[in-house]
């Protein structure tokens, strides 16, 4: 309870920051909108790749103000300290909202302030090189600009800076290719920490240089930050923790971590100097490709050092030369500041399993952005974050959905000039278009899904003509149905379907297509686009008729030139996508009875359209015995990309890939029946189906309060508990066959039908519901 009041308070503070930017620029406060701050960086500047340069000031404060807002951005990363006190870990977002802008962050400065003479020192690091999920600048530098009433405090070329040369990087092998990342090597011979203390000694420190007042090149137009700082979970005790001091044999120690996590690993130790520590984890070739490591050469003496790049996995391995005396081990996890407020329960224990797996992989791929994995690439790849997205909505709480927002506005921000978009972004070396999951992500399942759990009606304004844009791209054949775009080895793009074999990948286009025309239409009649919602109406009924007629074969949905194994992915989505009528159905269940090519990424979207079909046990069924082998995995607390590791994973194999974890997402929405009717949950759908389960529990934090129910099942018929938030109210589905409906001890009945099921309207409270 007490971490998370903390949390709350600290994105209480973040977003009370954030309003008071947005007011300061929208003029209704007494702040400037004007960056009177300098972009400075060290007067020696190289920017060398893997750069660490320090930044320092001494300023006199005569009152300390209520609130002292710093506005703060650098290339790429930095931690700052105030009066000793660490006031930032890990700030700054990596580069940018678009090709050519930066972020920076909004911190509250004033809880670090004193009267009189006060300290203030700032780490920066300078990345150097482009990413899959960071554009560098080319220049290594900082900002920092604090307006206050009676206060400022600015960078300009009075402050200090240091490059400091304990800092380079680690041999070989280097990190792949895809992180901008270097593994970090310390050489505490040349150097130490002593500059982030109070009064420390900076006088041989040399001076900085001006590069601009925003907005100035590369850095061009600053970016609020759109998400909070870092939830700092403080520095933990390894699992198995060991019995301190002790000496190092040479041996590596193995440290156990409660769960795959995003860590900064921490040592005390005393040395002879010039031994060499590495630091790693069990997930160094995570996905198949070196990631990032540490390396430390120790000085004379007692010394404790933390290594300040994250890494993640389930162990952390220390390196120590033989004869080290080893005082303390401990690391410090770091993550997206939200909170686990979703939950589930049920009678069957996999099912438990595979919810907490899942939740536990969503968090560990959010940082900077949503990501596919947090070892081999730590990359915003759409197709993942679709998924991603929809779980968080059901598994974390609302502060979750800043991150999805912040990627909906890079995607349309990054879009080109051609009106295509791509991911992973930001992005500094990549630029190839994957159309299925760019279609996915405008769809209904994307930006539709992110607007239907947040009622954020101005982010869906910003993109809109966007989507237009790289709607109008896709051209019709004289069939009705999609022109191919791209061949599989097309320069610009990356024709693709899904990990595994017998994909039908121009099947899929076209039925990611169609989504993406329901997603546009939703958009089209929330913002009174009356012309473009006849437009999207007429196109999507002409494509539904077309697709039936060109790819429906009797048995099954093909495309034209498709010559492999039916593709059960192509089945699925036809049923979730509205293109396949339910006189399909039997045919298409039997295929999916038998076809097992999807991945786990794609599994999600066949569960989903057996329950769509009515065949909510098979898909249960379907799902356990797929998801099986990595849930009851002991050595994993998260989901794999593949249904397995090695030759059985797909692409590199990493075994923390969260578009693995649809499943969450299928037993809150389908088992449990919770679904959005009005943006942000003012009107939700309650309509279990328990898939043969005996019964099933799931709740969550959502926008409009707490959603929860639990539904259990007996011979004379079902129970269900319901709790609905008071500025809501839902509409429970019960099926008709029950003849009688008792809600908190009073029989109701209702005239409103759909399909098989009537319908109750329940206002918010507590509800007592049983059916029979």
């Amino acid at each position: 309870m007490k971490k998370h009041f903390l949390t709350r308070i600290a994105t209480l503070v973040w977003l009370l920051s954030i309003f008071h930017v947005t007011m300061a620029q929208n003029g209704n406060s007494n702040s400037t909108i004007t960056w009177k701050a300098q972009w400075i960086t060290a007067f020696e500047q190289q920017n060398e790749t893997n750069n660490w340069t320090a930044y320092n000031k001494t300023f006199t404060v005569e009152e300390v103000p209520d609130m002292a807002l710093a506005k703060i951005a650098c290339d790429s990363k930095y931690w700052m300290w105030i009066n000793g006190e660490l006031a930032v870990f890990e700030g700054q977002l990596k580069r940018g909202p678009s090709p050519t802008d930066t972020y920076y962050d909004a911190v509250d400065i004033a809880p670090y302030l004193k009267t009189g003479d006060n300290d203030i020192s700032i780490l920066v690091w300078y990345f150097g090189k482009d990413g899959f999920s960071h554009n560098s600048s080319g220049k290594a530098a900082l900002i920092f600009d604090c307006q206050a009433t009676g206060f400022e405090l600015l960078s300009d070329i009075s402050w200090k800076a240091s490059i400091r040369r304990e800092f380079g990087t680690a041999g070989l092998p280097l990190p792949n290719f895809r992180l901008p990342e270097s593994s970090i090597r310390y050489d505490a011979r040349l150097g130490n920490f002593d500059f982030t203390k109070a009064k420390s000694n900076t006088k041989e420190w040399g001076r900085t240089r001006s590069i601009g007042k925003p907005p100035v090149t590369p850095w061009n137009k600053l970016v609020k930050r759109p998400v909070p700082q870092w939830k700092n979970f403080g520095m933990k005790k390894y699992e198995n923790e060991r019995t301190f001091p002790f000496v190092s044999a040479g041996d590596t120690v193995v440290c156990k971590l409660p769960y795959n996590a995003q860590i900064t690993p921490f040592f005390k130790i005393e040395a002879n100097g010039g031994e060499e520590i590495t630091l790693l984890t069990d997930h160094y070739y995570g996905g198949g490709h070196p990631n990032v490591r540490g390396e430390y050469i120790a000085r004379k003496g007692i010394q404790e050092y933390e290594n300040l790049g994250w890494m993640n996995g389930q162990k952390v391995y220390y390196v120590i030369p033989e004869g080290v005396k080893v005082l303390d081990l401990q690391y410090r996890e770091t993550g997206y500041a939200s909170e686990f407020t979703g939950s589930f329960d049920c009678n069957d224990d996999f099912y438990k399993r595979l919810w907490t797996k899942a939740e536990r992989t969503l968090y560990v791929t959010m940082r900077d952005t949503y990501m596919d994995c947090p070892d081999r690439e730590r990359s915003q790849w759409w197709g993942d974050m679709v998924n991603e997205s929809g779980e968080a909505f059901y598994a974390l709480d609302p502060e979750s959905r800043f991150l999805t927002q912040k990627g909906i506005l890079e995607l349309i921000g990054w879009q080109r000039k051609d009106s295509t978009i791509f991911s992973p972004i930001p992005a500094g070396n990549w630029g190839r278009e994957l159309p299925g999951q760019m279609l996915a992500s405008i769809g209904y399942y994307g930006f539709w899904n992110y607007y239907l759990n947040t009622g954020d009606k101005e982010t869906i304004g910003k993109v809109y003509n966007g989507v237009k844009r790289y709607l109008d791209i896709w051209e019709l054949d004289k069939n009705g149905v999609l022109v191919k775009r791209m061949t599989d080895e097309d320069s610009k793009g990356w024709y693709w379907g899904d990990w595994g074999t017998n994909v039908d990948k121009d099947l899929l286009m076209n039925e990611w297509y169609y989504l993406a025309l329901k997603g546009y239409k939703n958009m089209s009649q929330l913002l009174d686009k009356q012309k473009q919602v006849n437009w999207a109406d007429t196109t999507m009924t002409n494509f539904k008729t077309a697709f039936n007629t060109t790819f429906w074969k009797g048995n099954e949905y093909r495309s034209y030139n498709y010559k492999d194994d039916i593709d059960d992915r192509g089945q699925a989505l036809a049923v979730v996508a509205g293109l396949a009528d339910a006189d399909k159905y039997r045919t298409i269940y039997k295929v999916l009875k038998t076809q097992e090519y999807a991945s786990p990424y794609m599994e999600k979207y066949v569960c989903e359209a057996l329950f769509l079909m009515g065949e909510s046990e098979y898909g249960l069924r379907r799902l356990k015995k797929r998801f099986q082998p990595m849930v009851d995995s002991k050595d994993h607390s998260t989901l794999f990309e593949g249904w397995g590791i090695g030759k059985d994973g797909y692409g590199g194999g990493s075994t923390n890939h969260a578009w693995s974890g649809g499943g969450l997402t299928i037993l809150a929405q389908y088992v449990c029946g919770l679904y959005p009717l009005e943006p942000a949950w003012k009107k939700f759908k309650v309509k279990p189906d328990l898939g043969g389960l005996e019964f099933a529990e799931t709740g969550n934090e959502t926008m409009a309060g707490k959603v929860a129910v639990k539904i259990s099942k007996n011979k004379s018929g079902m129970k269900m508990e319901l709790t609905v938030p008071n500025r809501s109210e839902a509409i429970v589905y019960i099926p008709i066959k029950e003849k009688t409906v008792i809600i908190n001890g009073q029989k109701v009945s209702s005239k409103e039908k759909e399909g098989t099921f009537k319908l109750y309207t329940l206002k918010g409270g507590y509800y007592m519901i049983e059916a029979k």
